[in-house]
């Protein structure tokens, strides 16, 4: 399949020159399970640039969005810390009262259903691969948020969680978002602690969905430039989301000063990502014991950067994975099939390649105090 990429010849925020850093050779442009014929994955060299004066890291090459979001590759359905996220994304949203809410990107109607706790308020959600759960009230429209896209309903409240990281062109969204706001109305979000995330050499912060490190200078700078006046701003853990509430205001700010030496900043951090994994690919494939049972857990961005960087496949069973939906399957971009954690219950000490994040810590616990407690795991 032949694709038509959409290529950043200069910044998407700062339309300034942009500098290579660092491509992935034909990496997945999926993050996700598939039941078709590995011939019909498609990969694309994930090429990153930074933003020579701003230091503005994105992807050049943009995958169209149709095929990017054609499936659903189930992110924040599964999960402790995930459900506490939503839960107190729902919480946080509670403070300010909503009258009635429109949410971009709203998925599966998750963080409608847990807002139910609060209020049956009126909730529309815009969503271009909608797949409502069981017990969503919401009215669901399918589209993105473009400009032809009609909102004959009323709402006071703007809503979107770990959305506007997706985004491809952010003047041109918050653009549009401060049109369709009246002042006086609420806009609020959550989105990934990206900076922390690097820092932690989390894989899932960058990706061909996540294009550009948005991180909270960047964040307030966007928000000022497009008339919105942050009024309270959260975190969820140390490294994981970040929750804004902002009114939308009559004053745009076109002088906001960001943080100096950013380029120096988020180069140095992103290389220091990349060296991490060059030099922890070495020492995992170097600790596989091949007389043993070998694993990868989660069917997800987290293995395709490990493969990516030279993980060996060859020795791994399968992948493990909590989430139902894609147990069964294939993991996107390769030959390895997906099973539940519950495969290792009668293995003899195997060994688990655990590289997710923030949620290594609840993954080894499920597997060693449900599962088997003779696990290995190689991090």
């Amino acid at each position: 399949m032949k694709l038509n990429l959409q290529t950043r010849e200069k910044c998407c925020l700062f339309n300034e020159e942009l500098e290579h850093l660092y491509t992935f050779k034909k990496f997945p442009i999926f993050m996700g399970c598939s039941d078709n014929d590995v011939k019909d994955d498609i990969t694309v060299d994930m090429d990153w640039c930074i933003g020579k004066d701003n230091g503005f890291i994105q992807l050049k090459e943009l995958i169209p969005l149709d095929v990017l979001y054609s499936d659903s590759h189930g992110s924040g359905e599964t999960g402790g810390i995930w459900d506490r996220h939503h839960k107190s994304f729902a919480e946080f949203i509670n403070k300010f009262s909503p009258k009635s809410v429109f949410e971009i990107g709203g998925g599966h109607g998750i963080l409608e259903i847990n807002y139910q706790r609060y209020n049956n308020t009126p909730w529309t959600i815009l969503e271009p691969n909608p797949k409502p759960m069981e017990g969503s009230k919401a009215k669901f429209i399918n589209g993105f948020f473009t400009d032809n896209i009609n909102l004959d309903f009323d709402y006071d409240t703007v809503v979107h969680s770990h959305v506007l990281e997706h985004i491809y062109d952010l003047n041109k969204f918050m653009s549009k978002l401060s049109s369709v706001m009246l002042d006086g109305k609420r806009l609020i979000f959550s989105l990934p602690n990206m900076h922390e995330m690097l820092v932690r050499k989390y894989t899932n912060c960058l990706n061909f969905e996540h294009t550009i490190f948005l991180t909270e200078p960047y964040i307030e700078f966007l928000l000022s430039k497009y008339g919105f006046s942050i009024e309270q701003k959260e975190y969820f853990l140390d490294d994981h989301s970040i929750f804004f509430s902002a009114i939308k205001t009559k004053t745009k700010m076109t002088n906001v000063k960001l943080t100096e030496n950013l380029y120096d900043i988020n180069k140095k951090t992103f290389y220091e990502f990349i060296n991490y994994y060059q030099n922890s690919i070495i020492e995992i494939n170097g600790k596989l014991n091949l007389e043993k049972e070998i694993y990868l857990f989660g069917a997800h961005i987290f293995s395709q950067y490990l493969l990516s960087f030279g993980l060996d496949a060859d020795v791994i069973s399968c992948i493990l994975d909590n989430n139902k939906g894609k147990q069964g399957r294939r993991l996107y971009g390769t030959n390895l099939l997906v099973k539940s954690p519950s495969c290792l219950k009668d293995i003899d000490s195997p060994q688990v390649i655990l590289k997710a994040g923030i949620y290594n810590n609840e993954i080894k616990s499920d597997i060693l105090k449900n599962i088997n407690s003779n696990v290995e795991f190689i991090e």
